[in-house]
């Protein structure tokens, strides 16, 4: 095979690093996999729907099959920088079921200068749907973990032959499933990657399918339409009137909305329906939102419910039937009946069974990271406080395991960080600042060991930048410091806030 030779001068020393040409890359034989093309683009890489807008540096696009058992397809790119590539990987998540790659995010990671790569997991699908899980546990393991740890050992063989050389760092960044993916490689395999960014992660699956469930049921009852879109805006608004005010600013957002005391039974009806009451069984639906899931034999929870102040993103959830994620998860993985309706969910029993075939398969609940940490990893989880599918109080939950675990937050600190952002909704948007550059801090962090104290954040709207706060390291909160402007971050300290 013809290589090219690169040059790295350290001092007087020089090293050479052997190269394989881009086309010549879908020669290369590795176990279990089939690299179906390898072929250098200028623009965007052809046969992939580009995203609105986007202009990339010139690359080298291999896509390739992975084939880990006998029963698993996984599709996966690799897209490799061809000029100023900064030596680094950086590998992009999926959301829900997956079943596409993840073009955009791999547009984002190469126009940085990262080689990036990205995985279906094993299935197509338009992530709604589990229906491929029935009769294929093999590809419910590709789901679960198997799929991107395949894609990040294949990507760094290809990177090494491209390059002449392997990656000085390796990051993960991802969010919802890809958060949850992110939290499984810390756990299960510490040394693919230095630093990851798992953002709101999916990680408690089996309980975060029933609370799903569990929202849907409360949000349907007595249907149609128990709490509806008007309700909900009511609803919010009188949230922002009890509490907005606590953190000292008042601006539509609940910098810590656990410290927001709302009771809905304020806004009943004394009489018949009206627009600006809740009728009893809407106080009841909301009531049962903000409490999360519940088993009714041992009252234990089940799955933090919603927080005060995400009321207006409620509506995903309030059509005929739940997020299709959840049902699906109980139709084709916990129960294997595709007529299986969610009214019919116990949550004792079946909770119980969502555990039982789960067993670890998709679920990222263990807090021992101690392997990843003594590798030098470090990792930045966040979470939007407004978030309307997957409960914050996850996120706080598995770092609190993680510090119990480990001994505490002194021995956590140094290797991970949670960021709560306040007004965030699921993964982005909302009405509070949530544009921030989590990979830069991370890289700053692995790199430089400037560990983040705060990471800037901003709130755009209609193209102009309304809002700058910082985001502060859990348990802290972002205060303001009493003068200056309140949409200027150099305004506010992070602080833990006074306790309830």
């Amino acid at each position: 095979m013809v290589r090219t030779v690169g040059l790295l001068f350290l001092a007087s020393t020089v090293v050479t690093f052997a190269q394989t040409p881009c086309e010549r890359l879908k020669a290369l034989s590795l176990p279990h996999v089939t690299i179906t093309a390898a072929e250098a683009f200028l623009a965007f890489p052809p046969g992939t729907p580009p995203p609105a807008l986007v202009t990339l540096p010139a690359g080298c696009r291999v896509t390739a099959i992975l084939m880990p058992s006998s029963d698993s397809h996984i599709e996966m790119e690799l897209w490799l920088p061809t000029k100023n590539w900064n030596g680094k990987f950086q590998a992009v998540g999926n959301g829900g079921w997956a079943g596409v790659i993840s073009y955009a995010a791999m547009a984002s990671a190469l126009k940085e200068g990262y080689a990036t790569a990205s995985t279906d997991t094993g299935h197509k699908g338009t992530g709604a749907d589990a229906s491929f899980a029935l009769g294929h546990p093999e590809k419910l393991v590709d789901f679960g973990s198997r799929a991107v740890h395949e894609m990040v050992a294949t990507s760094k063989t290809i990177i090494g032959a491209f390059y002449g050389r392997g990656p000085k760092f390796s990051y993960w960044n991802g969010c919802s499933t890809g958060g949850r993916q992110g939290l499984m490689e810390a756990q299960r395999y510490p040394e693919d990657f230095d630093g990851i960014v798992a953002g709101a992660p999916a990680n408690y699956w089996s309980h975060l399918m029933s609370g799903i469930v569990w929202a849907a049921q409360a949000a349907h009852k007595d249907q149609p339409g128990n709490l509806p879109a008007a309700k909900l805006s009511l609803l919010h608004e009188a949230v922002l009137r009890a509490c907005d005010a606590l953190d000292g600013v008042k601006d539509g957002v609940l910098e810590d909305p656990t410290r927001c005391n709302f009771d809905p039974k304020l806004l009943e009806c004394k009489g018949a329906d009206e627009p600006a009451c809740l009728t009893a069984p809407q106080v009841e639906g909301a009531r049962k939102m903000y409490a999360g899931a519940m088993n009714p034999r041992t009252n234990q929870q089940v799955y933090p419910g919603m927080l005060p102040g995400s009321e207006l993103g409620w509506d995903p959830i309030n059509g005929l039937q739940p997020l299709a994620i959840a049902e699906s998860h109980f139709r084709y993985v916990v129960f294997k009946d595709p007529s299986w309706d969610y009214r019919r969910l116990d949550f004792d029993s079946g909770v119980g069974l969502a555990d039982k075939t789960d067993d670890g398969l998709i679920n990222a609940t263990n807090p021992n990271l101690q392997p990843f940490f003594t590798r030098g990893g470090k990792l930045i989880q966040y979470h939007g406080w407004n978030d309307q599918q997957i409960s914050p109080v996850n996120s706080v939950n598995y770092y609190k395991s993680v510090q119990e675990r480990l001994g505490g937050a002194s021995k956590v600190g140094d290797s991970y960080r949670l960021f709560m952002v306040p007004g965030m909704m699921h993964c982005g948007g909302g009405q509070g600042p949530n544009q921030f550059d989590a990979m830069g801090a991370l890289e700053r962090w692995r790199e430089s060991k400037a560990a983040p104290s705060r990471i800037t954040a901003m709130h755009v709207s209609n193209g102009v930048v309304d809002t700058i706060r910082p985001l502060c390291p859990y348990p802290q909160v972002a205060a303001y410091n009493g003068s200056g402007s309140t949409n200027e971050a150099a305004n506010f300290s992070c602080r833990v806030p006074p306790q309830n």
